[in-house]
């Protein structure tokens, strides 16, 4: 059992304060409606592994909030962080303001857990990367994504490949019609922007698909809401292509100024079918694989029908099939998991039990892809020599 404290409890802090304060590992007591007690069979219990001491934020609003809800409020973050009983910070500020915590943490004596991004820039987490080794503090990047369904089903694929060799993969999230993102992530200098909210999970998902070297990075990034108060233009989406040493392609995008599309959120293609599912849930999740072929069929052409030069909508006997009328659809089981597994993660590496899953190495490489694609949407799209 670790205490744990919390600085910032705004939209993702207020839910780490009820996930555990409460100790049910959920952020709202809604998302327990879409439980799904078949692939969440095995969960670890939150209660005996974390303790929430205490939160802090500057907004009096959020701070009324915890006291109701039964949360000791710090009188200020020097008080947080002087308190013997906390054995580890969580911090859940808004981006350009990482560094500068997580190292005051450290320093205090505190291990970290840190909101994704962990930092806006690589170079700050190079120095908070080098304060956890001086300290001997651990420093825990919250890249919590790695344990949803639907990467986890689609992972399951690209490693045991039922349908052969991986070779391209589209991953998408929208906005669901959203007006562009908002707060203080519709500002570019606190660290705004889709590429750094939800380009770090959909790219650290990828990067633990394929351990090969990302060779080059492609990105189209797009702002429709103009420049935000400084003046400066935050990316509101983006497309983004990486192409991997092992001649895997990977297509990724995200925007927060669009509808989502009813394109389904993941489809990997390999030699014999494709795979599917859809966002967080995996809901869907199939492999469609054509249905075997005759091996007596021989195509006469002499018998297709006669066309006219120019033939209208619906004249005529069809040549092929309706699209998917030749398929067979499977579906995929979706993977036992562990809805807790970070924070488990988090303590017992803390107390020497495990290795660390989700490592700083492993977020400055996701940082440095990120870096790397704005760069190549800023040059309209040009892709970049990234690890040769």
């Amino acid at each position: 059992m670790k205490n744990i404290a919390i600085i910032g409890i705004g939209n993702m802090g207020g839910g780490h304060a009820l996930a555990i304060h409460y100790g049910t590992g959920y952020t709202d007591w809604q998302i327990a409606q879409i439980i799904n007690p078949d692939i969440e069979a095995v969960t670890t219990d939150i209660s005996k592994k974390l303790k929430l001491v205490g939160v802090w934020d500057i907004d009096p609003v959020r701070r009324e909030w915890a006291e109701k809800e039964g949360m000791h409020v710090y009188s200020g973050e020097d008080e947080l962080f002087d308190d013997p009983n906390v054995d580890i910070v969580l911090i859940a500020l808004p981006n350009h303001l990482h560094c500068h915590y997580a190292c005051k943490a450290m320093r205090a004596g505190k291990h970290v857990l840190c909101e994704k991004p962990v930092t806006p820039t690589s170079a700050e987490l190079e120095e908070i990367l080098k304060v956890s080794k001086e300290t001997g503090k651990v420093f825990y990047p919250r890249q919590n994504r790695r344990w949803d369904p639907d990467y986890l089903a689609m992972k399951k694929i690209f490693d045991e490949q039922p349908i052969g060799k991986p070779l391209n993969l589209e991953n998408r999230i929208g906005g669901g019609g959203a007006a562009g993102p908002f707060g203080w992530r519709a500002v570019k200098a606190y660290g705004g922007g889709m590429m750094l909210d939800w380009g770090v999970h959909l790219i650290d998902r990828i990067l633990q698909m394929d351990k090969t070297k990302v060779l080059q990075v492609a990105c189209q990034t797009f702002n429709l809401n103009g420049p935000d108060k400084n003046g400066e233009y935050v990316d509101e989406g983006f497309n983004l292509r990486l192409v991997f040493e092992d001649g895997f392609n990977v297509y990724i995008e995200s925007g927060a100024a669009h509808f989502d599309s009813p394109t389904p959120a993941w489809r990997l293609t390999c030699e014999k079918g494709i795979a599917e599912a859809e966002a967080m849930t995996g809901e869907g999740a199939k492999i469609i694989k054509p249905a075997p072929r005759d091996p007596n069929f021989v195509r006469d052409f002499a018998s297709l029908p006669t066309r006219k030069p120019t033939v209208m909508r619906g004249e005529g006997k069809p040549w092929f099939p309706p699209r998917g009328g030749n398929n067979q659809e499977e579906p995929i089981d979706l993977v036992i998991f562990d809805r807790n597994s970070l924070y488990r993660n988090l303590v017992n590496c803390i107390e020497g039990t495990e290795e660390q899953i989700v490592t700083g190495e492993q977020a400055l490489r996701v940082l440095r892809v990120m870096e790397t694609a704005l760069k190549s949407g800023e040059m309209g799209g040009i892709a970049i020599d990234f690890e040769k």
